[in-house]
Order: C-alpha cells, then structure tokens, then sequence
C-alpha cells in the first residue's frame, strides 16, 4: 500500500524529467546566457517586451542585446526548476512532520532539499561565470541527481517491494552498472558543456581515423579561467575531439557492463527488468550515433538527453530491487576432520529493515 507523499514525490519526479529536458533545451539552444542576470531577465520577472523594458535593458546591459526567444527559454526553465524546489520542501516539510510514522522516509527527502539548494546556487554560478564548463556540468549533474533522488523516493513510498531472492553479485552488477552510466552522464555534460558533440561527424571513425589527433590534457583541463563567455565553446579542434573520443570509449564500456547486468537480472528471474535495461541501452546508443550521424538535430539531441535519464532511472530501479530483495548467503562449513563430502548450508535471508530468517 503506498505510504503518504507517494503522489506528490511521483508529480514531483515527473516535473523534474521535464525540468531536465528543459534544461537540455536551453543549452541546445544556446540560450543559458539569454537572460544575462539571475534570478531574474535583465532586472524583470520575465523577459522584457514594453519600450521602456527594453530601453532599461539596453541601457544596464549593453552588451547583451536582448533575444526574446532565448529569454523566453530560459526563464521557462527557471519557472519550472522553482515550481520543482516549491514541492521538494513540500515533501520535506511532510517528512519532517511524519517522521515518527513506521517506514516514513526522512534523510532522503531532507537531503533532496539540500541538492535543490545546491542546484540554485549552481544555476546562478551558471549565468554569472558566463557558462562556465565546469558549473554547468555540475548543474547537470544535479538535474539529473535530483530526478534520479525523487524517482527512488518514489519507489519508497510506493510500499511494494521485491519478493525474490537473489545472489549478492546481483547488488555488485547492479552497483557498477549504476556508477558506470553517471560516469557517461558527466562525460555527457562534459560534451555539452565543451560544445564537442560535433567534434566527430562520422562514424565509425572519427575525421576519417580510428585515432585521430587529440589533446586530452586540454580537453580535460578542469581548471579554465574564470571570465571569459563560453558560449560556443573556448577549446580548440584537438581538445573537442579528445572529449567526443572519451564520450565514445565510454559509451562502449558502459554497454559491456550493461549486457552483463542484463544477463544476471535474467539469471535470477527478473526477466522484464532485465527487457527494460536492454530496450533504455539501445534507444540510447541509437539516438547517440543519430547525433553523430545527422550533425546534432535539436529534436534528436534533446531526446538523447531524455534517454539518458530514462536509462538512469533504469539502473536507479535496478539497484533498488537488487538491494530490497531477499539475499540468500551461502557458506561453507568450517573444515574438519570429516567423512562426508564437504557440503554447503543455506545462511540467513536477510532483508535489509527486517529481522531475518531461514528458509
């Protein structure tokens, strides 16, 4: 049965899915500097359009022509990230006034509110160190932490919970599987941030080679000057390639440890998670060589965006069956003199929360 909260944190997972994609959107756009102030557009609300706005505009930000449907994307994205930090502290403030209630989540809604604050602050560094790569990976990184922090708050409300018991190297796969796509996520933002999603426009090789020239040590440098606009990119041909490179090495990493994931999940018997795993892999190697292939087409590009979330959430759903089963522990028992055979004997079930017991 699903426990108080469980709406609000799925309407709340769900409004960050679209604040993500806005996100995306905005970047894709090249509209994260369209509002050249923060929290605010050019000292207003919205984006200024009466005469007198846009002369005040003019006159405090010359440097900065005012492109009304840039504006407009990113102050959509603010209004939606702000509606999303409102609910958050909804569903804290909730867990806080619930928190003597049996199987009432606490820690992970009041840490959920500690990354919105973060976001906040990551979304205005944004805007006044001028795009700054390493400030927008990170406020990327949080966008798609926030979502995959509700979704599993989610999943703990929802009340169900696994009824299988599976091997410990299950949780193993499930881990590495986990950390290997953030890992690819932040090597995502990388490219996004760096403008290097084009730095590669044919496939299988890249500028006609298997390994074509390319500066890693600049296109990781992740100590850039603070000042100078970074839109468009700062880096030279070399550096992007080496990132776009990187991206590539481990998207093929990431699907190996997948499909070995997905066979376990299969060995066990969760045949569908397993289904699902595999269908979130493939949508997303194909939207991503779609990129490559059609030179970034904005639909295409935001979509690889939503399938990353969607294969996050997927491992996030993963690991939270993985690790609320039942495990079953064998072991051995201790050597001695014997005339049998040496045999294993079932341990304990454990399920974490519970107290355990044997079969």
């Amino acid at each position: 049965m699903a426990k108080p909260g469980f709406r609000l944190a799925l309407f709340a997972t769900l409004l960050a899915l679209i604040v993500v994609l806005l996100g995306a959107y905005t970047r894709l756009t090249h509209a994260g500097l369209g509002c050249p102030d923060w929290p605010g557009c050019y000292g207003f609300i919205s984006v200024p359009k009466s005469e007198a706005q846009l002369a005040h505009a003019e006159l405090h930000f010359p440097d900065t022509p005012v492109e009304a449907d840039k504006g407009w994307n990113e102050m959509i994205h603010r209004y939606a990230a702000g509606t999303l930090g409102l609910l958050i502290t909804l569903l804290a403030a909730r867990a806080w006034t619930h928190r003597r209630h049996s199987g009432q989540p606490l820690k992970l809604p009041l840490f959920l509110l500690a990354v919105v604050f973060a976001q906040a602050a990551f979304g205005m560094w944004t805007v006044t160190l001028k795009l700054w790569p390493q400030v927008v990976t990170g406020h990327l990184l949080g966008g798609f932490a926030t979502l995959s922090l509700l979704f599993l708050l989610t999943l703990r409300l929802s009340g169900v919970l696994p009824a299988l018991i599976v091997p410990r190297r299950l949780q193993y796969w499930a881990t590495a599987g986990l950390v290997m796509v953030i890992g690819q996520v932040a090597l995502g933002g990388w490219v996004s941030s760096n403008y290097a999603a084009v730095a590669c426009i044919d496939l299988p090789t890249c500028h006609g080679e298997w390994w074509p020239a390319a500066d890693f040590a600049n296109g990781f440098h992740l100590t850039q000057h603070i000042g100078p606009n970074y839109l468009g990119g700062q880096l030279d041909s070399d550096a992007r390639t080496a990132i776009h490179l990187t991206h590539r090495i481990g998207a093929l990493a990431v699907t190996v440890v997948l499909l070995g994931l997905a066979w376990q999940l299969k060995a066990v018997g969760m045949t569908r998670l397993a289904g699902l795993l595999l269908v979130a892999l493939a949508l997303q190697i194909g939207l991503g060589l779609s990129n490559v292939y059609f030179h970034l087409p904005l639909p295409v590009a935001v979509a690889h965006n939503a399938g990353g979330a969607a294969l996050l959430l997927t491992l996030v759903l993963v690991n939270y069956h993985a690790r609320t089963s039942l495990v079953r522990v064998r072991h051995q028992v201790p050597f001695g003199w014997r005339f049998s055979p040496r045999k294993h004997v079932s341990g304990l079930i454990t399920l974490k929360g519970e107290m355990p017991w044997r079969p």
